[in-house]
């Protein structure tokens, strides 16, 4: 086993496929192909499953994987010190952020460390938060942007702010045409779109409805940001979503928008990295960063709904070890 072999395989269990990886690596695919057969005899365990929807690792491939992107990673900071002295803020940061989030922070989060950190290379995963959540503890995301407010076994929190969750559409009843506001109650029956069971919003809501004894009347599941907010438009059905769902769509193109209340539902929001693991100065700026830009938004009143949770705690560079 050596450092080509680990470079191959952490390239193929990200792009989920040898193709793939073998034309983002240069290398034939055959070759790539004998390569990872050397590596599995090895190791004497199969550490990729092939099928006709791609490659996934197995239970040791994961393990694999974890170490091997631990390996790179400290190779390439080694690099780095050396060339470039102790605490440079270069280097990869692999970031992971919601679908909701990331209209409002992805590109200005670019910006920002271009202008500052130009040896910073940002990788962008935008997805589910779910989803978001396996890639950090898989070791395959530096910092992530999660809906928690407090430490898990092997990742830590730290908690930004809180958002309100608005409802898009019309409700019906008798709301007023000019309410910013919903009542919780009004919307018993309501049609509603909403994300998969899977969703950490769709559970929000499920738990929220049911401990105020309101009817939740789901009559689509839709993992697409776009389609719920097209769908509330239309006035065929309502959604429900953050401020930060919509900070960037012009106004003119939104259905109408209502703060819950009476309750309001209200979701912490994180920054999350793995604490098992050395957080390099290139992760530390660009948690600052997103801190930094989060709290310009809301300043300045871009997202709607979100309360920050001041002063937030920023940890220093030198953390190696678990809080």
């Amino acid at each position: 086993m050596d450092v080509r072999q680990l470079r191959y395989f952490v390239s193929i269990v990200d792009y989920g496929s040898l193709g793939k990886a073998a034309e983002k690596l240069f290398v034939a695919q055959p070759s790539l192909s004998q390569q990872m057969a050397r590596l599995e005899e090895d190791l004497g365990v199969p550490l990729l499953l092939r099928s006709n929807h791609g490659v996934t690792p197995t239970p040791a491939g994961d393990a694999l994987y974890r170490h091997a992107r631990l390996v790179l990673r400290q190779m390439e900071q080694l690099k780095q010190e050396v060339t470039k002295g102790g605490g440079a803020e270069s280097g990869t940061v692999a970031v992971g952020l919601p679908t909701t989030m990331a209209s409002v922070l992805a590109v200005p989060l670019f910006e920002r460390l271009q202008d500052r950190y130009p040896g910073i290379r940002l990788q962008f995963f935008e997805s589910l938060s779910g989803y978001l959540n396996e890639l950090l503890a898989n070791g395959r995301l530096d910092l992530a942007m999660l809906f928690r407010s407090t430490d898990t076994p092997g990742i830590s929190a730290l908690p930004v702010f809180d958002e309100a969750l608005y409802v898009l559409g019309d409700p019906g009843g008798d709301l007023s045409p000019r309410s910013t506001t919903c009542p919780l109650a009004k919307l018993a029956g309501v049609r509603i779109v909403a994300p998969g069971v899977l969703n950490g919003l769709r559970l929000l809501l499920e738990r929220t409805f049911s401990r105020e004894n309101v009817d939740l009347n789901i009559i689509a599941d839709i993992d697409s940001l776009p389609t719920m907010i097209s769908i509330a438009q239309s006035g065929r059905a309502c959604t429900i979503l953050p401020g930060s769902a919509v900070a960037q769509i012009d106004a003119s193109r939104l259905p109408r928008m209502r703060r819950i209340v009476e309750p309001a539902i209200e979701r912490p929001a994180s920054i999350c990295w793995p604490n098992g693991l050395p957080v390099h100065a290139a992760t530390v700026a660009v948690r600052e960063t997103i801190v930094g830009l989060i709290t310009e938004q809301v300043d300045k009143g871009a997202w709607k709904g979100v309360t920050l949770r001041r002063p937030v705690s920023i940890p220093g560079e030198n953390e190696s070890s678990p809080a």
